[in-house]
Formats: C-alpha cells, sequence, structure tokens
C-alpha cells in the first residue's frame, strides 16, 4: 500500500534505538524525510542517517536544542512522532514526590514542548500528524508503576485535548497504545526469568509462558516492534485522514471492552 508520504518530513522522538527506530525507518521506506532523535550527544552521532538531532526533551532547554536542530537541518516538519518515553520501577507506598513528576516530564512534557514548537507551521501548511506512543496502561493500569501509568493517561488525554484545539486545521493527532512489544529489552527479561523458571530457551515456547501468566490475549502472543510501526505509519497518511483524537490499541485484544 503506497501510504504517498513522499515530500512529508518526519521528526520520531527517540529513534536512535527500539521501536522508535523501527518506526523512523518505516516512515522512511514510505517516502518520507526522516530526521532521527536522541537524548544522547553520542547515541546521535552514532546514527546513520542524512538528518539527526539531539537533546534532552525532558527538560526546557533540551527541547528548545531539538527545535532550533531541527529546523536549521530540514525547515519545518509534517509528521511529528512523540515516540519518546520511559518507565521506572515504583509502588505507591515507595514512589516519591520526585519520581512522579521525573515520569510527567519524560513522557507528556517531552511531547507538549515539542508541539508547541513545531504544530504552528503544521497549522500554517494545513496539514499535519502528531502521533504519540502510549501503552494500554492509559486503557487499564496496573497497581505497580502509578507514576508510569498516570503518565500514560495524562498523554493520552492530552491528545484529545490537542485534537479539538487543532480542529479544521488539517492536523491530526492520535495516540498508539502498545501492549507487550518484543524489544530487546523485553525479551533479555523474559530469557532471565525462563532460565530460573525451567521454560526453555525457544522463544515461541517463552511467549507461550508470557501469554500464560502475564499477558493473556486472543492472539496468543506479543507485538513486533514492525507491526507497531506499520500503524504508525497508516495514522500518518492520508488514508487515515479523518481518525482523529483517539487512543488506539494495538494489544492483539488483551483489553477488552468495548
Amino acid at each position: 500500500m503506497d501510504l504517498k508520504l513522499q515530500n512529508k518530513t518526519a521528526l520520531v522522538t527517540g529513534s536512535n534505538r527500539g521501536t522508535g527506530e523501527i518506526i523512523a525507518h518505516t516512515l522512511a521506506r514510505e517516502g518520507a524525510t526522516i530526521v532521527f532523535h536522541s537524548n544522547d550527544k553520542a547515541a546521535a552521532a552514532g546514527i546513520e542517517s542524512t538528518y539527526s538531532v539531539w537533546g534532552d526533551i525532558a527538560t526546557d532547554s533540551g527541547c528548545e536544542q531539538v527545535l532550533a536542530q531541527t529546523q536549521a537541518a530540514v525547515g519545518d516538519i509534517d509528521i511529528l512522532v512523540n515516540n519518546y518515553g520511559t518507565a521506572t520501577a515504583g509502588k505507591w507506598l515507595l514512589s516519591e514526590s520526585d519520581d512522579w513528576l521525573d515520569m510527567y516530564q519524560k513522557n507528556v512534557l517531552s511531547a507538549v514542548r515539542l508541539i508547541k514548537g513545531f504544530s504552528p507551521a503544521m497549522r500554517d501548511n494545513g496539514w499535519g500528524r502528531i502521533v504519540q506512543l502510549g501503552t494500554i496502561g492509559s486503557h487499564q493500569p496496573n497497581n505497580i508503576m502509578p507514576h508510569y501509568y498516570a503518565s500514560k493517561g495524562a498523554l493520552a488525554t492530552m491528545g484529545v485535548s490537542l485534537a479539538k484545539e487543532l480542529a479544521h486545521t488539517g492536523i491530526t493527532v492520535n495516540t498508539i497504545s502498545p501492549g507487550y512489544i518484543r524489544t530487546a529489552e523485553l525479551e533479555a527479561g523474559f530469557r532471565k526469568r525462563a532460565e530460573k523458571k525451567g521454560w526453555g530457551d525457544d522463544w515461541n515456547e517463552i511467549v507461550k509462558k508470557i501469554v500464560e501468566t502475564e499477558y493473556p490475549n486472543p492472539s496468543g502472543r506479543i507485538a513486533e516492534r514492525q507491526e507497531v510501526a506499520d500503524l504508525v505509519a497508516f495514522i500518518c497518511s492520508d488514508l487515515a485522514g479523518f481518525i482523529n483524537g483517539q487512543n488506539i490499541r494495538i494489544d492483539g485484544g488483551a483489553v477488552c471492552y468495548v
């Protein structure tokens, strides 16, 4: 399917690695010009791409730096994928105020700052796509990591508000919320657990145990990064122009409500 992203320019935050990297390469294959981003200068230097920027977008100064570098490299952008985000361990009685504020800075305000910086030009151009990477935890949060789930819930709520703010501008705003994704970190963690529990080392068998014990879903597996990237690419296209203000789950049916 031709998503018609030629002549579009996209910034994908946190695209030096992981799911963000796959998203960036998928958009590039669809014809978009990509600006890769890393929070760290050394990591950005290692990106094999025509355009890369860096700056700690959990801070005002880092976001200003990314804005300036992006505009110097490519000018205005058409697509902003707020992929960057992170989680930290925590529990209700153990997570301190600073832990909650840290999650809000990284998972919410990082996106807010870049939206405020890049969306005016999208509005002037009459076309734009803003996509946030969320989690199914914004639909169905767990009792652990409450500070993380609260921040991701705020991110999804913010997207609905923003879609209303940008009504009639040609800009759509959507949140993509995956369940478990087969990232290097997730696989390493479950392989370590599999060794302790005697599940063996065959990944397909480990996935069956993941579904059985932690992530029950009708699809019987977890997502591949490419599947998430393909959905993001579609949402960025004109083919998805009437999908707006949504929090879209890609979870194999794990969240069970209509």
